[in-house]
């Protein structure tokens, strides 16, 4: 894992770079020998010297004030992910040392009235996942659409699958780039909020070893916030499916997500969750007679 000085440096150069002067209001020129802004106009535009943006830029957050931060993030034209992102660095750039390395806290379990309450949905798949990307309960129909993942591991990562079973993952996203960059955005958010959860090390440090990808990914620092979109995905019973999706941080634990997934009515989706749905149903009784028949038969004896 990196410091917390080089994510900072790696994350405002990146963020510097991506912005062009016609988006600030400055002259461009065919003189320019940066891509984006240059540090001198960052400085102007968050009204700071260059010494002090400078400092700030090669990783030195410690001692920033809100307000310094807001006037960054507006130069930089960061999003409300990216904001975020540059105040939790912030904040563990002033954290005390002795946290580094303990273990999670990240729920890695579901109460019992979440996994009630996921049970209610009945529409389209829902899920609960923790900011590592696992899958910690779903619905009917959201252990339906990630069936081949549930059957190895009752609590799947979809970061995991995604990177290191590329043939599972290929047929599934038909966009898997995508799909790929949004789990690493994910991951990126979280390690900047939690940057001493040894479990999240853990796992950024396996995927980085394995995925070439990953890697390259995860040197773009992009973070995004998981909250609504659209989501599409090729299932190997039912085809495609044309979701949209609503997420939520649940008040009892905000380090869990609660998401549903839903077609448009009448369309061809629609049709494909109500038959997966009926898939669905058939392969749980087949089990549960399956699983009965030998009592039934010692019964008989």
């Amino acid at each position: 894992m990196s410091t917390n000085s080089e994510d900072v440096k790696d994350f405002l150069v990146s963020r510097r770079a991506r912005v062009r002067p016609e988006q600030v209001g400055l002259p461009t020129g065919p003189n320019r020998r940066v891509a984006g802004l240059r540090r001198g106009e960052v400085a102007m535009l968050a009204d700071v010297s260059v010494e002090y943006y400078s400092r700030l830029e090669r990783g030195s957050l410690s001692g920033a004030s809100d307000s310094v931060l807001h006037a960054i993030a507006g130069a930089l034209l960061l999003d409300d992910a990216e904001r975020d992102h540059l105040f939790d660095l912030a904040r563990a750039a002033n954290a005390s040392p002795v946290r580094a390395g303990r273990r999670s806290t990240t729920p890695r379990t579901l109460r019992v009235s979440l996994q009630l309450t996921l049970d209610t949905f009945t529409g389209g798949p829902a899920f609960i996942r923790n900011d590592h990307l696992d899958v910690l309960g779903a619905n009917a129909l959201g252990r339906a659409l990630y069936a081949d993942l549930f059957r190895t591991a009752e609590r799947p990562n979809l970061a995991r699958a995604a990177f290191l079973d590329r043939d599972w993952a290929d047929a599934f996203y038909p966009d898997w780039d995508l799909a790929a960059d949004q789990s690493v955005a994910i991951l990126r958010a979280a390690a900047g909020h939690d940057p001493h959860d040894k479990d999240l090390q853990d796992l950024i440090g396996e995927l980085s070893t394995r995925s070439p990808e990953f890697r390259t990914k995860w040197g773009a620092h992009d973070v995004r916030r998981h909250a609504t979109g659209e989501k599409h995905f090729v299932h190997p019973v039912v085809g495609a499916l044309d979701l949209v999706f609503e997420g939520a941080r649940l008040m009892s634990d905000p380090s869990l997500s609660f998401l549903v997934y839903t077609a448009e009515p009448g369309s061809p989706t629609a049709d494909a969750l109500r038959l997966l749905g009926s898939v669905d149903a058939t392969d749980r009784r087949d089990a549960l007679h399956a699983a009965a028949e030998p009592h039934q038969t010692e019964g008989r004896a």
